[in-house]
C-alpha cells in the first residue's frame, strides 16, 4: 500500500522549531557507560569505552536490560527532534543478547561490536519513526545502524528514513517496513540498505526512492518513484515505471564500509572488508567476511577540539583516524597522502570548514577510506569540501580503489556558509557508496537563502571509471552533478532542483533556463546510469523553469536506464521542460511525472 507522495518542505517549519531535551543522567558515569578520558590517541583498551569519549555509550549484557533501556531512551529524548543541534552519539553493543527497544534519533549511530551481525542480538526494535513531525518521515536525516541482528517481537522492523539514514550489515529476523507508523501523513523519502539480510518481506510503503545493494530479501512489495536493487537476491523482477523497480543482478566493484569490533581481550579493532567484484548478496551470510582487521592502537582517536594540525601530524606518522562523535571545527584541510589510510567517523562526526578551507584532501593514492562523516561549510567560499586527487591523473587504482562511504555534505541548515563544490574526484577508479550532498532548503534562522548558503555543484567528477552507488544531490545552484571523466557508472540518483530560485534571470546560463541536475560533459564517450529521479519544487511562485533535468552527449556509449522527472510545486511555480536533452514532456505547475525507460544516442524509449 502507498500514499500520495509529497516533499519535506510541506512541514519543514515544524522541524526547525523543535528543540532538544536534556539527557537524563550523566552518560559519562552512568551504569551503561565505562568512563574514558576526554582525549586519547590509543584506542586499545579496557573493554569499556577505550578512549572513545563521553558520547560513545558502550553496552554489555551484564549491565541489565532496564539500565541499558534508560540510557538509550535518554539519548532518544535528546535527539528525537534535534535536527540541527550539535549533540552526537554512538550506541555500541558488545557481543551478546539484549532485550531492549532502540529508537534512533538525529545524529545517533547504533552499532554492534561483533565480527558478524549475529554476534549482537537485539530482541526488540531498532526503529526510525516520524511522530516527532506528525508522521512525516521526509526529514529523518543523519542517523545509522549497522552490524546487528534485530529480532522484533511483533515480527516487524520499521526504518522510515530519508537521506543520510543508512542501515548496513544487519540481519532482520522478520519483516521490514520503510514508512512511518500511523497517525499522520506517513511520508518517507529516500534510504539505503547494504550488506543486509531481511528474512521476511520488505514493504516500501510510501518511500519515494530507495537503494538496496548486496542485500538478501525473503521478498519485496511496494514501489513509488524510484526503487533500485543492485546485487540483491530476493529483489523483484525488473519493471519500470509502474512499479518502478530497476534491477541490476551483480554489483560490479565494491567493498563494504569498515566497522568497529571488540576483540576477546577487550581491545578495539577496525575491520576493513576486502574488495569484491561481480557480487550478489552479503559478505557475511556464509561465514566470516574477507578483509583486514586493524588494531585501534594504529589509529589516532580524534575528539572534538582536535585541530587539523594535530590530526595531520598523526596522518604523517602513518596512523589512521577514528573520529568520535562531535563537531570538529577545522581551519585547514586534513591531508591524506598515504595509500590504504582509513578515516572513519562514528556517531555522525561532523567536520566544519571555518576559514573558507577544504576539509579533506586525499592524494592520488589507492585504497583510502573516508566513511561516516558529515562535511559542513561553516564559513563563506570554501572552494571544495572533499577532494580526491589533485588534477587530471593517468594512474589506475582499479585493483585498490579509494572508497567514500556514508559521506554527507551540508551547505546551510545549521549555520550559514558556502562552498563552490562539495565533493571533487580527480583520481581514477574511486567508488562512492551512499552520498547525500545537500544545499539546505530549510534550517535554523539565518542559515538558508539564495545568497546565504551559496553552492554551485555538489558532485564534480574529473577522474575515469568512477562508480557511485546511491548518489543524492540536492538544491545546488548550477550543475548539481558534473561528470567530466569517462566510463562513469551511477546506480541510483536522487535530486531536487533548488527551491529558492528568486527569478528566472537569476537562474540562466546563456540561452538555457536553469541547469541540468546531472550533466555528462560533451566530450565523454562512455557513461552508464540506472534509476534516476529529479524533482522540482520552486516554492516562491516565481514561474521558474529549467530546460532539462539530464544533459548528456548523444553518443552510443552514454546510456541512461529508468529515469524520471517530477514536478511538485503548484500553479505559478514553474517546472521542468524536458526530461533529458530535448526529449520528454514537461512536468509543470502542479504535481506531475514523466518516465523514460532508456535514453542513448538521441533516442528515448518510453
Amino acid at each position: 500500500m502507498s500514499v500520495s507522495p509529497n516533499r519535506r518542505t510541506v512541514l519543514r517549519s515544524a522541524a526547525v522549531a523543535a528543540a532538544a531535551l536534556p539527557l537524563v543522567g550523566n552518560l559519562a558515569t552512568g551504569s551503561a557507560y565505562a568512563s574514558a578520558p576526554a582525549h586519547g590517541n590509543n584506542g586499545g583498551g579496557n573493554g569499556g569505552a577505550g578512549g572513545l569519549g563521553a558520547n560513545v555509550l558502550v553496552f554489555d549484557p551484564s549491565m541489565g536490560d532496564a539500565a541499558i533501556q534508560a540510557q538509550v531512551d535518554a539519548v532518544f529524548n535528546t535527539q528525537q527532534s534535534n535536527q540541527f543541534g550539535t549533540e552526537r552519539y554512538a550506541l555500541a553493543f558488545k557481543p551478546g543478547t539484549y532485550n531492549v527497544d532502540v529508537n534512533v534519533g538525529f545524529y545517533t549511530h547504533v552499532l554492534g561490536l561483533g565480527d558478524s551481525p549475529d554476534d549482537v542480538v537485539i530482541n526488540g526494535h531498532v526503529t526510525v519513526d516520524a511522530q516527532w513531525l506528525q508522521g512525516n518521515g521526509t526529514q529523518n536525516f543523519w542517523r545509522a545502524a549497522e552490524n546487528l541482528c534485530i529480532v522484533p517481537p511483533d515480527g516487524l522492523e520499521r526504518w522510515a528514513v530519508a537521506q543520510a539514514g543508512p542501515m548496513r550489515r544487519t540481519h532482520v529476523k522478520g519483516d521490514m517496513t520503510l514508512w512511518p507508523s500511523p497517525p499522520g501523513n506517513r511520508w518517507s523519502s529516500g534510504g539505503f540498505l547494504a550488506d543486509s539480510v531481511v528474512d521476511g518481506q520488505v514493504d516500501s510503503g510510501s518511500q519515494q526512492q530507495w537503494l538496496s545493494r548486496n542485500d538478501t530479501f525473503g521478498s519485496w512489495v511496494g514501489s513509488n518513484w524510484n526503487m533500485v536493487f543492485v546485487g540483491t537476491p530476493g529483489a523483484p523482477a525488473q519493471h519500470f515505471p509502474n512499479p518502478a523497480w530497476t534491477v541490476v543482478d551483480k554489483t560490479p566493484t565494491v567493498r563494504e564500509k569498515p566497522f568497529l569490533t571488540l576483540s576477546r581481550d577487550g581491545s578495539y579493532r577496525v575491520f576493513v572488508p576486502a574488495l569484491r567484484r561481480n557480487s550478489a548478496g552479503t559478505t557475511w551470510a556464509n561465514g566470516r567476511a574477507a578483509g583486514e582487521s586493524i588494531p585501534l592502537s594504529r589509529f589516532h582517536v580524534a575528539h572534538p577540539g582536535d585541530s587539523a594540525a594535530t590530526i595531520n601530524l598523526a596522518l604523517e606518522r602513518g596512523q589512521h583516524v577514528l573520529f568520535t562523535p562531535g563537531v570538529y571545527a577545522l581551519s585547514s584541510a586534513l591531508r591524506v597522502n598515504r595509500p590504504n589510510t582509513v578515516l572513519l567517523g562514528i556517531g555522525l562526526a561532523t567536520l566544519q570548514a571555518t576559514h573558507g578551507n577544504s576539509l579533506i584532501e586525499v592524494a592520488d593514492v589507492g585504497g583510502v577510506t573516508v566513511a561516516g562523516v558529515l562535511l559542513e561549510a561553516a564559513s563563506a567560499n570554501s572552494p571544495v569540501l572533499l577532494r580526491v586527487g589533485h588534477g587530471r591523473s593517468w594512474t589506475r587504482h582499479s585493483d585498490n580503489p579509494t572508497v567514500l562511504f556514508d559521506v554527507y555534505a551540508r551547505i546551510g541548515g545549521a549555520l550559514p556558509g558556502g562552498a563552490t563544490v562539495s565533493i571533487q574526484l580527480d583520481s581514477n577508479d574511486v567508488v562512492c557508496d551512499n552520498l547525500w550532498l545537500w544545499r539546505a532548503d530549510h534550517g535554523n534562522d539565518g542559515s538558508v537563502g539564495w545568497s546565504v548558503n551559496p553552492a554551485d555543484t555538489g558532485f564534480l567528477v574529473n577522474g575515469d571509471r568512477v562508480t557511485a552507488y546511491g548518489l543524492a544531490v540536492e538544491h545546488y545552484q548550477k550543475y548539481e552533478v558534473l561528470w567530466n571523466g569517462n566510463h562513469g557508472r551511477t546506480y541510483f540518483f536522487q535530486n531536487e532542483h533548488p527551491y529558492d530560485v528568486p527569478t528566472q534571470s537569476a537562474w540562466v546560463h546563456g540561452s538555457t533556463n536553469g541547469y541540468a541536475s546531472y550533466k555528462v560533459a560533451d566530450h565523454v564517450t562512455d557513461h552508464h546510469a540506472w534509476g534516476l529521479g529529479s524533482y522540482c519544487f520552486f516554492d516562491l511562485s516565481a514561474n521558474i523553469y529549467t530546460d532539462r533535468a539530464y544533459e548528456v552527449p548523444d553518443t552510443p556509449g552514454v546510456v541512461f536506464t529508468d529515469l524520471m522527472t517530477v514536478c511538485l510545486n503548484g500553479p505559478g511555480g514553474g517546472g521542468i521542460l524536458h526530461c533529458i536533452n530535448n526529449t520528454g514532456d514537461p512536468v509543470e505547475n502542479g504535481f506531475g511525472t514523466f518516465n523514460m525507460t532508456s535514453y542513448s544516442n538521441g533516442v528515448g524509449t518510453l
